[in-house]
């Protein structure tokens, strides 16, 4: 098949080069414009650009994607589909109308749960059991299109959003291709009403470990944010980012260390969290032992 191929992030980069493994002509990859990044602020091409040009293909990054030239020239392509994976901007109706098969979205949730730009992370914090991947006819809502495959996948006790998103991330190209392969078989059916919850963007302010809650939700938040540093709370007056933690039993003031023995144990709304790792202010990130010694943490003292 032609193929146009939208994405911008390392997690639509697996489906990209699966397309290609599978013989298929990606006439044009089209991704995010570079953006400034690190501390020197440079541009950085986004990974679907770097993987794109690597395999030899044809790449635009385009400001606009409803105005200017794009919309006249992606019509102008010979295309049988357009695949999208984490493109980061809604498609207005003209793109969507152009391929003759559709516009084939692969999406990192089980749809109707989780719509939206951070399926994995509100996966994790809601505590969910299972999660997966979804392959849908795109129409304008926002991931509301007829359901053509879907592919399911257990959230592991040691998942985080990294380890999940690069899971997710091979579970998408491959049910890609297989969507691709099944196409003319394949009854789009719509999604159901039941089940529908959405997966805005994670705010700043959700990283901030709430004690008063139960210690298995403090987890699931520091497992949602384990790819932006961490959560935080506040030790000494200073910012304690959480790394890294695990759900243990324990009673006692919410905030309240609790043991520094064997384990470092805070004590939370129900149970305890046991932190694995974090990192203090200007320190790199240190293991619950590391911590103990070198913050001298004591049994008694109060996190907030």
């Amino acid at each position: 098949m032609k193929i146009a191929f939208f994405g911008t992030p390392q997690y639509a980069v697996p489906t990209l080069r699966a397309l290609v493994d599978a013989g298929h002509e990606v006439v044009r990859v089209i991704t995010q414009p570079d953006r400034p990044s690190g501390r020197g602020r440079r541009l950085r091409p986004p990974a679907v650009a770097l993987a794109a040009r690597e395999l030899g293909l044809d790449v635009r990054q385009p400001k606009a994607i409803r105005s200017g030239p794009f919309p006249r020239n992606f019509r102008a392509l010979q295309l049988d589909v357009g695949i999208v994976v984490a493109y980061g901007r809604i498609l207005p109706a003209p793109i969507l109308a152009h391929p003759p098969l559709g516009m084939i979205n692969g999406h990192g949730s089980l749809l109707p749960r989780w719509r939206g730009s951070a399926p994995i992370e509100r996966a994790l914090m809601a505590g969910d059991a299972e999660t997966g991947v979804s392959t849908m006819l795109m129409d304008e809502g926002l991931d509301t299109g007829a359901l053509l495959l879907t592919r399911a996948t257990p959230i592991l006790p040691e998942d985080d959003a990294g380890s999940l998103r690069a899971r997710l991330a091979e579970l998408t190209a491959a049910l890609i291709v297989e969507t691709l392969a099944d196409l003319s078989a394949i009854r789009p059916r719509p999604q159901p009403d039941e089940g529908v919850c959405h997966a805005p963007p994670l705010r700043r302010e959700e990283a901030r470990i709430r004690w008063e809650e139960p210690a298995v939700r403090c987890h699931n938040r520091v497992r949602a944010f384990s790819e932006r540093r961490g959560c935080l709370a506040s030790f000494r007056g200073e910012p304690f980012k959480l790394r890294r933690t695990a759900p243990a039993r324990g009673e006692g003031v919410p905030g309240v260390v609790l043991s520094v023995d064997k384990r470092l144990l805070i004590a939370c709304g129900q149970g305890a969290l046991e932190v694995l790792e974090a990192q203090l202010p200007g320190r790199k990130v240190r293991s619950r032992r590391d911590l103990i010694n070198g913050a001298r943490i004591r049994a008694g003292e109060v996190f907030s």
